[in-house]
């Protein structure tokens, strides 16, 4: 089976990491294809001594990798024994190492939070950035495993248009209904100061609403059976969208908005889920999005 057919999971030792393991066998499951765990091997890189001693003959940072490895694997082989899985010995750092592992997957799945965080981050410094470079769709395990819908976030722009499929698909796999969110400013509600006498609110609220029925034209003809609600929200997108998913069971979302600056690789809206949502957060990014592994250390695959 080929690479690309692949979902792909980054391991470190850590709960969070298991737990993505499971969520990833899910989805790999659900799609038809095989697994691959892998586990970024940085030892080498930094001259360090990775073998067992004379003291510890069983020991090592090797033996510990490969350890972590077996872990996943059983917990991959206790979510589905149907599942065809591979794990990955991969030296590198890891964030470089995920990066090139996703090029080669369909979906790149990621604890949100590993051994080496602080306490006080909310989310794990390498499943920021490579959430941030990734063009293929990142989804990042968090919050509650819980029944119910899939929630999109739908706002108009190119990754938004890239969502909208990857939700439908999520809906159709899981067999669940998807409601997809349009967060508008409407200004008869949200403006400290009168508005002007000419603004229709019904109006501006049908416009809205077309856009957003538009959206989903198309994945709608594609996924007939998929039920779909719709809902208008106003307010602060990244409030109401987090609101939203402590009753969600995933939350799909583009990685740009419209309202982003040029030069963020991720948009407020995004790191506000990624930090704050009470379900996973499937991430994706646009096909024209700038290439992910730019200046990053690859690695090299080496089975355990």
């Amino acid at each position: 089976m080929s690479e690309q057919a692949m979902v792909a999971v980054g391991v470190d030792g850590s709960a969070a990491a298991l737990e993505a393991v499971r969520e990833a066998t899910r989805e790999a499951a659900w799609r038809g294809c095989g697994l691959r765990i892998v586990h970024a091997f940085i030892w080498p890189l930094m001259h360090v001594e990775t073998g067992a001693s004379e003291a510890v003959p069983e020991g090592g940072l090797r033996h510990d990798a490969e350890r972590i490895l077996a872990e996943a694997t059983a917990a991959a082989k206790a979510a589905n024994g149907r599942v065809e899985v591979t794990a990955d010995l991969v030296t590198g750092g890891p964030a470089g190492v995920l990066l090139a592992a996703a090029r080669a997957a369909r979906l790149m799945v990621l604890g949100d939070r590993g051994l080496g965080g602080f306490t006080g981050l909310l989310l794990g410094s390498v499943a920021v950035e490579v959430t941030a470079h990734c063009t293929t769709p990142v989804l990042v395990v968090r919050g509650e495993a819980r029944p119910g819908p899939v929630v999109l976030g739908v706002d108009g722009s190119a990754g938004s248009a890239a969502a909208v499929r990857e939700a439908f698909t999520e809906a159709r796999q899981r067999d669940a209904e998807l409601l997809a969110v349009r967060v508008w400013h409407d200004a008869a509600t949200t403006l400290s100061y009168s508005v002007p006498a000419l603004y229709d609110a019904d109006a501006a609220r049908s416009a809205e609403q077309h856009e957003l029925d538009a959206a989903l034209d198309a994945e709608q003809k594609r996924c007939p059976n998929v039920r779909v609600h719709t809902q208008l929200v106003s307010g602060r997108a990244g409030r109401e969208l987090v609101r939203l998913s402590e009753q969600a069971q995933l939350m799909v979302v583009g990685a740009r908005g419209r309202g982003g600056f040029t030069g963020l690789l991720l948009g407020s809206v995004s790191q506000q889920l990624l930090h704050h949502a009470g379900c996973p957060v499937l991430m994706v990014r646009h096909a024209s999005a700038a290439d992910s592994g730019a200046g990053v250390d690859d690695g090299r695959a080496e089975r355990p």
